[in-house]
């Protein structure tokens, strides 16, 4: 077998471990190895955030039924407008509970993005570099755990929930590749040995395949092998690691799940506030469904009704927890809809004008950064291109902007590209 092992190439040798972890250890890879191999940046001046919750709307949320209402107009539509805890800022009527929490969020309403396809509009927002065939760009999530570390050495620094694109880890070391998980309910899935398989058994399967490993090892001491010998041992950690039960929000009381919403999303949303209570970094939370080309109406109503009700306790359950102040908030999409109301009573994509939001730790709450004109079709006051938006993100996170890492062909790269931070809307 280590003949073989030491004959095959980069992808058998993959699927190997992948199956050794699977059958020998009775655990799952995660996509590649947690850890952090320990990179120092300079410090960033000012408040910051600990940790970051995004919540991402993937398909192009409308800006105009959400966070941009125009009511009374023909580019409005049928939505109305309600009042907010912020003076002369209005959501659509699908946000009565965020309404309630505004005075702790900052709306952007001037964001412009030059990507109107999905793909590439995902990528440039978690990014800020346009997609390139020669490279891999990191997202928020892994430039965090690059520039300024983890605080938890058992769980890993970033989390994806709910599927989706991703970027990933990018040109970074494998390590700082997020954790995928397609559902919050289930928690962190093969992550405890099975109950056919006694530890002492346990622990001669992985002694075996350590031993089956080691040759390989031995032989090419390069860092993508020694990440794999690095997932092993953080993968038993955690399986015995009190840390485990961060990921099982079954721990959590029915009156606090029912809060966040009896959906997936609602209760990913809450998988995120336990991550982060527990020191994960950066947390991402995805919803789709936002590409409404037809029967916008409808679908706005639902998906609005879920976002509201998920980020609205979320805000309050970290204020009542004495964690809002630590942790960034982020609501995001890849781009606008068209404020013109197509045939099939549905919107198009719309790079030109749209809107985000940024609440909690490092931020101005109670208030709407920038305008868009009465037909919600271009940006008319304070723009925010897609780089500053993610800058003001990394200043809140307290990031260097402008610190420049090398990928390994020796291209410089910083966290938001050349993006300039919002000062208006940082603490």
């Amino acid at each position: 077998m280590k003949e073989l092992l030491l004959k095959a190439d980069d992808v058998s040798r993959r699927q190997f471990i992948n199956s050794a972890a699977q059958t020998l250890l009775g655990v799952t890879v995660w996509g590649h190895a947690q850890g952090l191999q320990g990179q120092e940046a300079p410090a960033s001046s000012g408040p910051s955030a600990k940790s970051c919750i995004y919540l991402y709307m993937s398909g192009g949320m409308t800006h105009l039924d959400t966070f941009d209402p125009k009511p009374g107009t023909d580019q409005g539509g049928p939505i109305g407008a309600i009042r907010t805890k912020a003076d002369d800022v209005f959501l659509s009527e699908f946000f009565p509970r965020l309404a309630y929490r505004m005075d702790n969020v900052a709306l952007v309403r001037s964001l412009k993005t030059n990507q109107g396809a999905h793909e590439q509009g995902n990528y440039y927002m978690h990014t800020s570099y346009a997609p390139r065939n020669t490279i891999r760009h990191p997202a928020l999530g892994p430039w965090m755990t690059m520039l300024s570390g983890r605080y938890n050495r058992t769980l890993p620094g970033s989390v994806i929930i709910g599927g989706g694109r991703s970027s990933g880890a990018g040109f970074f070391p494998p390590q700082h590749m997020p954790l995928l998980l397609g559902n919050a309910r289930e928690g962190l899935k093969n992550s405890k040995r099975p109950g056919d398989v006694t530890e002492k058994e346990f622990d001669r399967r992985l002694r075996l395949a350590e031993a089956v490993d080691k040759e390989f090892v031995t032989s090419y001491n390069q860092k993508k092998v020694n990440a794999y010998s690095d997932m092993y041992r953080d993968a038993v950690k955690l399986m015995t690691s009190e840390d485990l039960k961060a990921f099982d929000i079954n721990q959590e009381p029915t009156d606090v799940r029912e809060a966040y919403g009896d959906n997936g999303f609602g209760q990913g949303v809450l998988l995120a506030r336990r991550l982060v209570e527990n020191n994960v970094r950066f947390v991402e939370v995805q919803l789709g469904g936002w590409d409404n080309h037809t029967n916008i109406f409808t679908s706005v109503a639902d998906r609005g009704a879920t976002v509201d009700r998920a980020l609205s306790a979320l805000i309050g359950d970290l204020q009542q927890r004495g964690l809002l102040d630590e942790t960034l908030i982020v609501l995001a999409t890849e781009f606008g809809r068209t404020p013109r109301i197509n045939q099939n009573e549905g919107r198009d994509h719309y790079p030109r004008a749209f809107s985000g939001l940024i609440a909690g730790g490092g931020i101005k709450g109670g208030q709407a950064y920038g305008k868009t004109d009465e037909s919600g079709s271009r940006v008319t006051e304070n723009p925010v291109l897609v780089p500053d938006f993610n800058a003001t993100i990394a200043t809140a996170l307290g990031l260097p902007v402008g610190h420049t890492l090398y990928s390994p062909s020796g291209r410089p790269f910083k966290v938001a590209n050349n993006g300039e931070p919002v000062m208006d809307i940082l603490a």
